[in-house]
């Protein structure tokens, strides 16, 4: 494990403070708001100036490090989002921290907070089959296309496709993150 510095206490706390308000703020609301994911990009970026410069390359901590780990934190989501399988704050909470963990990190907890989402996603919907049934978890969760008046469907909007959200990506992020630092920090690699 790294000594404590001052580097690491601040990449720790940000980190630390940054997605559990991101999950809670997800989890209330559905929603990851710009005020918080704007201004943790911008800290980001002063924090890979001020502690690793420009750094050595794109797997390593520094400036051209945070750049390549944006460039696959906010353009993987941004795909899913142009694609309709994400919302923009995931996108912009995914390309904040990128900047903050790096490239390896990013990669490490986009695969993990996938595989988070896969597994909860398929508990809710086993819990909700076995609480209430197959059709009403269908009703609940699924885009129906029918309408009930005969008239065709009228075009989905966010809100609607919101309210089926069967769960943030927030809570995943979070904890894919907190896995990924802990496995980097009993690795003793640096921030």
């Amino acid at each position: 494990m790294p000594e404590m510095s001052l580097q690491l206490v601040v990449y720790l706390v940000s980190v630390g403070v940054f997605t559990v308000a991101t999950a809670i703020f997800d989890a209330r609301t559905k929603r990851i708001p710009n005020k918080l994911t704007l201004p943790f990009f911008g800290a980001g970026l002063l924090y890979q100036l001020a502690f690793n410069g420009l750094g050595e390359g794109v797997a390593r901590p520094g400036l051209i490090g945070a750049a390549a780990a944006f460039a696959a934190g906010f353009g993987m989501l941004w795909v899913l989002w142009m694609i309709g399988g994400g919302g923009g704050g995931d996108v912009k909470l995914m390309g904040a921290l990128s900047v903050w963990i790096g490239f390896k990190a990013t990669v490490m907890v986009l695969f993990l907070s996938t595989v988070f989402v896969i597994a909860g996603t398929i508990g809710v919907m086993v819990l909700g089959v076995v609480t209430q049934g197959m059709f009403r978890t269908k009703e609940a969760y699924l885009a129906s296309g029918a309408s009930p008046n005969g008239l065709p469907p009228a075009a989905e909007t966010a809100a609607s496709r919101q309210s089926r959200r069967i769960m943030g990506y927030a809570p995943p992020v979070a904890l894919a993150t907190w896995l990924v630092v802990a496995w980097n920090l009993y690795r003793g690699l640096a921030f």
